[in-house]
């Protein structure tokens, strides 16, 4: 597998006094010396704020995808095997029911939950102790057994935390647990007419908190300013589509596309890329459902690698392979291939170096070439009844698989195939994904929070 070590750093960990060879720092010439030497300076001062914000990015799980949205762990040695009993360094219950993804930023762990019948969110520190505890409004129970009011992961920005909740809420709070204001979508905007629980999550986009809304009829993007919730832009995302298909339960990726930030948004039969200042479309892809079909919502999210979206579709029977970018309908010159014996319904998968890590809902794992679409290798966790709704997650060279009868299957993974080096199993349903973070496994049961590792 690839070392995710970052190849400046490394550089400059073997070489530390390369940069000063390579300067003339003649006393003959004060002028260029002096020029020189605060030009070195200020390589050095930017090379070790790079370095920094780079190590502040490793030990953060600011958002449902971890920190650049993709599913990909930073590197570190994380626990192959563990249960209730083995390698945990504590258990927590939790204090009600939610499918949301735990985030993290420095010593607070995040948890979005129904707290005696609101809206809640908990901080934790690494003790497992709790530190605060908010609540924001009435909660709207989940209608799915692996739904929830908390469906939606919490994101940060390092200095405050946006959550969003099925009931419509949308709040910003202090990382100490202050309220800073509340707004609500579906008094905003129009009630939500998802036919099951809300799933999509924030995201940070042009500066902005950006959600996006597809359901039933009407659908939007909207941006709202993080200072105090107010409107930034609201645009449609409604296309003519038969019953259901309009539903989707994805969240949007934020990545840079032609050199050009861009929104890309999966739903309703179209992949879309939108300008995060105004919302505007820049591009769309359709052709996913060529025969108009009915009841084909989504709710597994693409998965992006080398500028390619990798997108599951009809209900676990498709997968299709897209080249962002370019303007306008790009649907004939963008699609690179498109599968019909393979796809995930609930699932996201895993996109990273060129291959997608596609877990089916049933277990079976694909290692896909993001260009040609072609297996690389494929294999399989041993079946059970139970199915897969939580997403895997890339942690080095092991695959955490999370299924919602409480086994978690971690695959090791190389460019020559599969291995399941253990099913740990929790006892409790599993619908979030799991957080690998600094040496340590954060799992998310229907009741309990746990940490896995090293004491």
């Amino acid at each position: 597998m690839r070392n995710f070590s970052h190849p400046v750093s490394e550089s400059w960990m073997f070489h530390p006094v390369a940069p000063a060879k390579m300067l003339d720092i003649s006393p003959s010439r004060p002028y260029e010396r002096s020029m020189k030497n605060f030009l070195l300076t200020a390589f050095v001062v930017a090379l070790f704020g790079f370095l920094l914000l780079d190590s502040a990015t490793a030990k953060n799980w600011p958002q449902w995808r971890g920190p650049d949205g993709l599913s990909v762990a930073k590197p570190g040695e994380y626990p192959a095997e563990f249960s209730p009993e083995k390698n945990v360094v504590w258990k927590i219950e939790l204090p009600g029911v939610g499918s949301s993804t735990p985030i993290i930023w420095e010593d607070k762990i995040f948890v979005t939950s129904g707290v005696e019948g609101k809206d809640g969110i908990t901080a934790y520190n690494w003790e497992g102790e709790q530190v605060w505890q908010q609540t924001l409004g009435e909660e709207r129970p989940g209608k799915h057994k692996n739904g929830s009011g908390s469906n939606s992961s919490p994101i940060t920005d390092g200095k405050n935390l946006y959550v969003y909740f099925k009931s419509g809420t949308v709040a910003s709070l202090t990382l100490d647990g202050e309220l800073n204001w509340k707004t609500n979508l579906q008094e905003r905007y129009g009630e939500d007419t998802l036919w099951w629980d809300l799933g999509t999550s924030p995201v940070f986009a042009g500066g902005n908190i950006v959600i996006a809304v597809m359901q039933e009829g009407e659908s939007y993007v909207v941006s709202l300013n993080p200072e105090d919730g107010s409107e930034v832009w609201k645009v449609d995302r409604t296309y003519p589509v038969q019953k259901e298909t309009g539903q989707s339960y994805t969240t949007p990726y934020v990545t840079e596309i032609d050199g050009k930030k861009t929104i890309v948004i999966w739903g309703a039969d179209q992949l879309t890329g939108h300008d995060p200042a105004n919302g505007e479309v820049i591009w769309t892809c359709g052709g996913f459902n060529p025969e108009d079909k009915a009841m084909w919502r989504v709710i597994a999210s693409p998965a992006f690698t080398e500028g390619i979206a990798v997108v599951p579709f009809g209900r676990t029977k498709y997968t299709a392979a897209v080249k962002m970018g370019g303007a306008g309908e790009i649907t004939q010159s963008a699609r690179l291939w498109e599968r019909n014996d393979v796809g995930a319904d609930c699932p996201t998968p895993v996109g990273h170096d060129g291959k997608v890590y596609l877990l089916t809902d049933r277990g079976k794992v694909h290692c896909i070439d993001a260009e040609t679409g072609k297996d690389i290798w494929a294999g399989e966790i041993p079946r059970a009844a139970a199915k897969y709704y939580s997403s895997p997650i890339l942690a080095g060279n092991l695959l955490y698989c999370a299924r919602e009868d409480g086994v978690l299957a971690v695959v090791e993974v190389s460019e020559s195939g599969m291995k399941v080096l253990s099913q740990n199993d929790m006892g409790e349903r599993l619908a979030a994904a799991p957080v690998p973070i600094n040496g340590k496994l954060l799992v998310r049961g229907v009741e309990s929070l746990y940490c896995f590792g090293k004491k």
